[in-house]
């Protein structure tokens, strides 16, 4: 097997949503979703995401090559990019007032 294939194969390990699921039913978590949202959480998010991983393991290579790249490519990015004159114009509309009193 190639590095490539073995960078995959790392990726679709299920152990860290195993572990999310786990913390998700601990004290320590459960305190903190009561003391910050005041309800308990019921870890849904986390099956899910435990169950997925579990159902990309049955299915073939090539497949879930292409499942990880469609949802890569679906997911939204944090940052807008900008190019030099809407950063320009999208700084004086934010900042701009602090100039002005000089």
């Amino acid at each position: 097997m190639d590095s490539s294939s073995t960078e995959k194969r790392q990726r679709l390990s299920c152990t860290k949503y195993f572990d999310a699921l786990w913390f998700c039913y601990s004290p320590v978590h459960q305190m903190q979703q009561y003391y910050r949202l005041g309800v308990l959480d019921n870890c849904s998010e986390k099956w899910n995401a435990l169950v997925d991983c579990l159902n990309l393991k049955t299915k073939r290579t090539s497949e879930v090559e292409e499942i990880l790249e469609a949802r890569e490519k679906s997911r939204t990015h944090i940052w807008s990019f900008r190019n030099v004159e809407e950063a320009s114009t999208h700084w004086q509309e934010l900042f701009g007032h602090i100039n002005e009193g000089e």
